[in-house]
């Protein structure tokens, strides 16, 4: 899993891969999200060179065939060149404070080898999601648990739901009770986290977002993805920390790192699971 830093005020968990190529500027930590030791590439800053902002936003890029609109984005608070592979296809690349749209520009082109591959996954991944039927086994708290049906009556693990005897493909149906679970379950998991350690949740929604485990803004709201009742209960917990966190941090920080290993300890191991079978809830 990767984390961003978002450019708006809410931020965010990024599902796993990320879909990103991050490169460090002389501004940024030495050391990854995670805290390990990464490779920088440094981006001299030449004082005399005239800012780029006036120039055009986007520009078009081929490589081995294939063509990519790259779309320019200037934020203050960024700290690296990102590129990412947008829905439709084109390309974003997040020109950090300090950088130069030309470096962003060679930036993307040293890259566009992974942004081929990345787009072809990318579409490969829009295929519909695999069916439920009865006796497969779907994971709940990271456990799997048999699906099975007792007439109008499906079950898998404590989630029950009614369909009707026509229906194969249980997925639909399971997955609204799998979120109606998580509506009663998962607000009152973050709120007992939060008074532990005297923080203020203002509110709190369970979605089914298919981009990010969970998100907070900076008043307080925090909306959790309801696939989170399908994982372990310590990635669970991890995440409900890291956005609790960021009430105290709205960045991605040393500083904020370093307070989420103080509530979690064993944080790397939750990437790790995420990084591994976070696709598989989908």
């Amino acid at each position: 899993m990767q984390f961003r830093l978002p450019f708006s005020e809410d931020h965010l968990i990024d599902l796993p891969p990320a879909g990103a190529i991050r490169e460090r500027t002389p501004t940024d930590l030495p050391r990854d999200a995670a805290g390990t030791t990464t490779a920088t590439t440094r981006v001299p800053r030449d004082a005399s060179r005239p800012r780029d902002s006036a120039r055009s936003s986007s520009v078009c890029l081929e490589a081995d065939g294939s063509a990519f609109v790259v779309h320019f984005v200037r934020m203050r608070r960024a700290r690296r060149y990102i590129l990412r592979v947008r829905p439709d296809g084109a390309l974003r690349v997040t020109i950090p404070r300090g950088g130069s749209r030309g470096e962003a520009l060679r930036f993307a082109q040293r890259h566009l080898s992974w942004a081929t591959r990345e787009r072809v996954r990318l579409q490969a991944a829009r295929r519909a999601p695999s069916e439920w039927t009865v006796g497969m086994e779907i994971p709940l708290d990271g456990v799997p648990t048999r699906i099975v049906r007792d007439d109008d009556i499906v079950r898998v693990g404590a989630v029950a739901v009614r369909v009707g005897p026509e229906v194969r493909n249980l997925r639909p149906a399971l997955e609204h009770g799998v979120r109606e679970a998580a509506k009663r379950l998962l607000p009152p998991q973050l709120l007992a986290l939060a008074a532990t350690h005297g923080l203020a949740v203002t509110r709190v929604t369970i979605r089914n977002q298919r981009s990010r485990w969970g998100s907070c803004s900076r008043d307080g709201r925090i909306a959790l993805n309801f696939r989170l009742l399908q994982m372990p209960p310590a990635v669970r917990e991890y995440i409900l920390l890291h956005e609790l966190m960021h009430l105290r941090h709205p960045d991605h920080s040393r500083r904020f790192w370093r307070a989420v290993e103080a509530v979690c300890p064993d944080f790397r191991q939750a990437e790790r699971w995420l990084k591994r079978s976070g696709h598989d809830l989908f």
